[in-house]
């Protein structure tokens, strides 16, 4: 009985108890995760004897250290064969030479600018004619410039170089010089033979730089007329202009209603809107931030090539289209090395342009004459553009490009519908689906040259908003 009794306890405790092997794995697995389940206490582990754990130390001590994996690291060089290119260049401004052959009317009385008083002891115009004035001297069309154009407009004798509107202006042209006498002008504020920064001041001797008073638009108009009256012309059988000058030849209009016949007014506006005076802000910035730009008195020092090449650059997004350089550029790449400096086509083209222009004009004159864009409003001293535009009493043409992004077409279909509101019965609105943007008046010749053409040959027998108005028709 007591052996029975001893059996069953002995196999109660069998059944209760783990067996070793189990008590192992469990403090194994405690080991390594750091602790055991719910309830689960780790056993203390037994301390290793005195001999024992020299040995060990002895034996770790023999062990090398691991070496950890080296790092790697290739990243890009730090030469910039584009930024020293433009470094080494050292350029010398050459605008001074890149127009000859013009005529320079030259007044010695003082002329008194719009702005702050500003006064001119004398003022230079520079200019170029084509075709012969007929007797009754009522032939003229004046053709006037953007920001940067010069007075060649088209070649001749005295320059046979091509001009910036050379297919525009001839016999036979869109300006035709077998019936107009074609007059085009440098802008004062420019550097091509007008009164500008660059120029000497008589009193002085040296170039105004930037004591050269601000101009306006108006003063650009007013100086043209003054070169009117020395070619003694009273009237333009039409004032055209694109850009700039299409501002120019809208305000000829208003300034001198008695004086022009009709007006053309290509890529344009009434006023000038925020986004283009932003980006002709950035171009004036970075003319200003050249280290030589000097105040703008740098012209018997180091000449801020950099600023005016990186400002030529930031014109040169606003004056073509997407689509256009989506077409001619694409993502198309530079053979070589993939590097900071230009890796599509798109940006060896905006660098060049910029390398080609930043010697061939005055950066201050730059900055003078787009700031007298900025200025440009219609409406100034009146109560409203529409206003300021009932002074221009003939008959207009308006054109705009649907691509153009520096003066966007609808500031073209705004200039229209502003003079209608004006009481102008004699509007034509023309407007073009070219690709080429802004640029569009230099290069689209059957587009803009048949418009400018079919203008300034239809016998109008509308006369505007002046009293002379005979039917409701534009055109014969």
């Amino acid at each position: 009985m007591f052996r029975k009794a001893f059996e069953r306890g002995v196999s109660a405790v069998a059944r209760t108890t783990p067996r070793r092997s189990e008590h192992k794995r469990r403090h194994h697995d405690a080991a390594v995760s750091g602790g055991g389940g719910p309830g689960y206490r780790s056993q203390p582990t037994a301390r290793p004897l005195v001999g024992e754990q020299t040995a060990r130390a002895q034996h770790s001590a023999a062990l090398p250290e691991p070496q950890p994996e080296p790092k790697l690291f290739r990243g890009h060089e730090t030469t910039f064969p584009c930024h020293m290119k433009k470094s080494l260049q050292g350029p010398d401004p050459t605008y001074q030479n890149v127009v000859s052959g013009y005529k320079v009317f030259q007044s010695p009385e003082p002329f008194h600018c719009e702005l702050n008083g500003g006064v001119l002891p004398e003022l230079d115009v520079a200019y170029e004619t084509w075709g012969q004035l007929n007797e009754s001297r009522s032939n003229a069309v004046f053709i006037h410039t953007g920001l940067s154009a010069n007075s060649h407009a088209r070649s001749h004798e005295d320059n046979p170089t091509p001009g910036w509107w050379e297919k525009f202006i001839g016999p036979g042209c869109a300006i035709d010089t077998n019936h107009f006498f074609v007059i085009c002008a440098n802008n004062i504020g420019g550097c091509y033979g007008s009164s500008g920064p660059s120029s000497k001041n008589p009193l002085t001797g040296q170039p105004y730089g930037t004591t050269f008073p601000i101009v306006t638009v108006g003063d650009m108009v007013n100086s043209q007329f003054l070169l009117l009256d020395h070619l003694g012309i009273n009237k333009l059988h039409a004032s055209v202009g694109s850009s700039l000058g299409g501002m120019i030849s809208l305000l000829a209009g208003a300034l001198y209603p008695d004086r022009v016949s009709r007006v053309i007014s290509i890529s344009g506006c009434a006023q000038s809107h925020p986004a283009s005076i932003a980006m002709r802000y950035l171009q004036r910035r970075c003319i200003m931030q050249d280290p030589n730009w000097n105040n703008g008195h740098y012209y018997d020092g180091k000449y801020p090539g950099h600023g005016m090449k990186i400002a030529r650059e930031i014109a040169t997004t606003t004056y073509r289209s997407g689509p256009e350089w989506e077409i001619r550029f694409g993502r198309k790449k530079i053979d070589g090395k993939v590097s900071l400096c230009p890796t599509f086509e798109i940006e060896s083209y905006i660098d060049y342009q910029g390398a080609q222009f930043m010697t061939k004009y005055d950066p201050n004159s730059l900055l003078y004459i787009s700031k007298a864009m900025d200025l440009f409003d219609i409406g100034n001293g009146y109560s409203s553009m529409v206003e300021g535009l009932q002074r221009v009493r003939c008959p207009i043409m308006v054109i705009g490009v649907q691509s153009d992004i520096l003066f966007p077409v609808w500031q073209q279909r705004e200039l229209a519908k502003l003079l209608h509101q004006a009481g102008n019965e004699a509007v034509t609105y023309f407007e073009l689906n070219s690709i080429y943007g802004h640029d569009t008046f230099l290069l689209d010749l059957n587009g803009v040259g048949t418009g400018i053409k079919g203008f300034l040959e239809t016998v109008l027998k509308e006369n505007g908003n002046g009293k002379k108005k005979r039917d409701k028709h534009h055109f014969l």
